[in-house]
């Protein structure tokens, strides 16, 4: 999963990066209101954190212009302005969800691992495909009741197909979500990380759960559990 987070506090900003990235994400960020606007624009993101109070464009503004661009990735805010009218104008501009400072990052953390389930129509943090079990808080992955062990690398991919379920995720998606933005890219990676995880998930060959659709990319093809 990737995540921007838009804030000018440098060392908040650092923390923040280190621990997302700690957590399994791949992260960019960026120091005031115009970078976090560009970044939002031209970034392939699955979440934005944005802080209210920035240089040189509002936090309020960027997510705004965000919006009527059409993109429609979660965005939780952060604000030091612990007043109902400011979390309420936050929402309205555009945001899904909010954090007041200062915040425990367990919470922040809790929150955007939410906005992405509820983003990819998961109601609860176990994501139940057929024999396929991987739960996002814990970051475990289990195959008809036995743990499955994956590299960081393995777990993002495997968590984006798992999120997206039933849809197509291109190879190109699926590079942007596994590098940082200053990170030299390689798509065949991808192709070497689905086949490791084929493997583990699937040795014997029986419930093939990643499909290849030639010239498109991959689709994580068992069926989601509808209690989930």
């Amino acid at each position: 999963m990737r995540v921007l987070v838009v804030e000018d506090e440098a060392a908040l900003r650092d923390s923040l990066k280190e621990r997302l990235g700690e957590a399994g994400f791949s992260v960019d960020v960026a120091r005031d209101g115009n970078e976090g606007l560009f970044a939002g624009l031209e970034y392939p993101l699955d979440v934005a954190i944005v802080d209210l109070g920035l240089p040189n464009l509002p936090g309020l503004e960027v997510i705004r212009r965000l919006r009527a661009a059409r993109k429609t990735y979660p965005i939780l805010i952060l604000t030091a302005r612990d007043n109902w009218q400011d979390k309420v104008e936050g929402l309205q501009a555009g945001a899904d969800d909010y954090v007041a400072k200062p915040f425990h990052f367990e919470e922040v953390l809790a929150r955007v691992q939410a906005l992405l389930r509820r983003a990819g129509g998961w109601a609860s943090p176990q994501l139940n495909c057929g024999a396929v079990v991987l739960d996002t808080r814990a970051q475990t992955v289990e195959v008809s009741g036995a743990p499955v062990e994956l590299t960081t690398f393995e777990y993002r991919i495997l968590e984006h197909l798992m999120l997206r379920a039933g849809d197509v995720i291109s190879k190109t998606e699926l590079t942007e979500r596994l590098y940082d933005q200053d990170f030299e890219r390689d798509s065949n990676v991808i192709e070497v990380l689905v086949g490791r995880l084929r493997r583990k998930l699937d040795p014997q060959d029986e419930l093939r759960p990643i499909e290849t659709l030639r010239g498109r990319g991959y689709r994580f093809a068992l069926p989601r559990d509808t209690a989930s």
